[in-house]
């Protein structure tokens, strides 16, 4: 069988995070991969090979041209023509944050997929219209291949009832009023990635920690989701980069109340000037504020700290029981201070740090003598995406 390829897109308001995959009809290997980012008025693009080396970098000014998403489309598609003329790109795969109740797998986008993922933009307002845009500009790019929707919802339809609801009216709940989760695809990467490293720990009770910009946590019982600190927005839960996390429902009234703050205020305040950044005065970067002498950014990490570890004592409850943790993500994978902080003092639950592993960036953390084992891994959202492209294709076909 000659090689195919897939191109996926992870679009953001500001970036679009891409890759391009070959495969033979059996494996699946990436080619490249890249990102076009706009900061302030300039935007930046920048390539990898399938080693990380860097082959390709332009910035621009986007003031009186495109749209930033339709413009990142043309660039990429572009850049693909010209680096790799002769790759036959079969599909495209995107990922979707929000799928709601009805999408529990990719789906091949149509018409109708489109009008339902718009009525969803409520419930990931940062979002979803990003990953509409990059749909609708790759459409438009190759209107002659699939589309395909891959959903960070997903993974997690198999939350037991208590772990799905909320204690409103069921009537709620029945309409869509419930705990979804979000960073499926990491999740599920990690689930998959962990039963070839431990498989073991990962048939028993693991929480995994996607931390970064955007940050959760998952517990999971023999690589299926149980329960998330993530619910019906990708609010709640730890505080993140700009976004607030866990917040009493009895602020906003506040807000509402004697703020006399409008809706599209909340929002702008619980997404984009709340969390690390909001809290510290400093920054949403974790990296800035582990250098900075500021009391502030020193509190600002030590509540994020303070989340992670609460969020650990529940999922374990939820579990009843810890046979493994996973950090994962740009802070998980790389800031080891932050790790050591969430570890220390967790012997009850079974865990013994091994600092040296820890600080030297190691994928076991824990000492021999721990009874959890403590693992880093690299998540690729990427990999999922094309996988079940692919997979989302060839059932179409049948």
């Amino acid at each position: 069988m000659s090689s195919r390829h897939v191109m996926t897109f992870n679009a953001g308001s500001s970036s679009i995070k891409f890759a391009l995959f070959e495969t033979d009809g059996t494996a699946l290997s990436a080619i490249a991969s890249g990102l076009v980012e706009m900061v302030g008025g300039q935007r930046h693009f920048e390539t990898r090979d399938s080693a990380g080396a860097k082959t390709h970098t332009a910035s621009w000014t986007g003031e009186g041209g495109e749209p930033f998403h339709a413009d990142a489309l043309h660039r990429i598609l572009d850049w693909r023509g010209d680096a790799y003329p002769a790759a036959n790109v079969t599909a495209a795969g995107h990922r979707v944050v929000h799928g709601g109740i009805k999408y529990t797998a990719p789906v091949v986008v149509t018409d109708g997929v489109l009008e339902e993922l718009n009525s969803l933009i409520p419930l990931a307002p940062l979002h979803e219209p990003h990953n509409i845009a990059a749909i609708l500009a790759a459409r438009s790019a190759w209107p002659d291949i699939p589309q395909v929707a891959c959903f960070d919802t997903a993974f997690h339809r198999s939350h037991p009832f208590v772990n799905d609801v909320f204690g409103l009216p069921r009537s709620y709940f029945e309409e869509g009023v419930r705990r979804y989760g979000f960073h499926g695809l990491s999740y599920e990467y990690v689930s998959q990635r962990l039963r070839q490293i431990a498989p073991h720990h990962a048939a028993g009770r693991v929480v995994v920690a996607h931390l970064g910009n955007g940050a959760s946590m998952c517990a999971m019982r023999d690589g299926q989701s149980v329960a998330s600190s993530m619910a019906f927005t990708a609010l709640d839960g730890l505080p993140m980069g700009t976004r607030c996390g866990q917040l009493d429902p009895g602020v906003l009234l506040y807000l509402m109340q004697e703020k006399r703050m409008d809706a599209e205020q909340i929002a702008d305040l619980l997404y984009n000037r709340s969390g690390l950044k909001g809290m510290s005065g400093i920054s949403h970067d974790m990296r800035e504020l582990e250098a900075s002498d500021q009391p502030e950014a020193r509190e600002a990490i030590e509540y994020f700290v303070y989340r992670i570890r609460h969020e650990l004592g529940g999922l374990v409850a939820a579990l009843e029981g810890i046979d493994g943790i996973v950090f994962c993500g740009g802070i998980g994978e790389h800031a080891w201070r932050v790790r050591q902080r969430v570890l220390e003092g967790m012997e009850w639950i079974g865990v013994e740090l091994d600092t040296a592993a820890n600080r030297n960036g190691a994928q076991v953390i824990s000492s021999e003598r721990s009874r959890v084992r403590v693992f880093v891994i690299q998540t690729n959202e990427e990999v999922m995406i094309a996988n079940h492209t692919l997979a989302a294709t060839e059932q179409s076909k049948s």
